[in-house]
């Protein structure tokens, strides 16, 4: 089932206008509880300079994906980490898929409490921030404070209309 709802949500995320036109697309490699990126990664690594985030300290540093050769599982949580050349030209993401524990219509999103996107986000303010999530990730009200960084778009499935893959909040939609 949730091979199924990845699939159909990162369909709806690729055929977005803004993923689309986007040549720098930060992502992240998933972990178990998430919406399955791995495969979706390696597509389209051929076509976008893709980026991975990694743990060092307390931030998160950019690397430029180049294969699943160059991934390693040292990382502090136990997630696939890119070895390769880190990426400083925040200024030319142009896209960013970010994960999360939950999210609400307005765009807000909860993490996993350790503020490494709190910390990167306002680095890259003019990049298109897309959550993707579960449906059951979806709820009425996520907590946020002032200085919290809003997603344009969450992309779920609606769960009772599989056929319908993707079901976009045009409230927190900014195109």
């Amino acid at each position: 089932m949730r091979k199924l709802q990845s699939a159909n949500i990162l369909a709806a995320l690729e055929a977005h206008p803004a993923f689309r036109a986007a040549n720098t697309v930060l992502l992240y490699h998933s972990l178990n509880d998430e919406v399955d990126t791995h495969a979706f990664i390696q597509k389209w690594s051929s076509e976008k300079r893709i980026l991975l985030p990694v743990v060092v300290g307390d931030d998160l540093e950019l690397r430029i994906y180049t294969g699943p050769e160059d991934m390693s599982i040292s990382g502090i949580y136990g997630i696939a980490e890119p070895t390769g050349e880190i990426f400083t030209d925040y200024a030319a993401i142009e896209f960013i898929v970010v994960p999360g524990v939950a999210f609400d219509a307005k765009g807000n999103r909860l993490g996993r409490g350790k503020g490494y996107y709190d910390r990167l986000l306002p680095r890259i303010p003019s990049a298109y921030k897309a959550g993707i999530c579960f449906p059951f990730q979806l709820v009425e009200e996520v907590p946020a404070e002032s200085f919290d960084i809003r997603m344009d778009i969450i992309i779920t499935i609606n769960e009772d209309e599989l056929s319908h893959p993707h079901h976009p909040l045009p409230s927190c939609d900014r195109e």
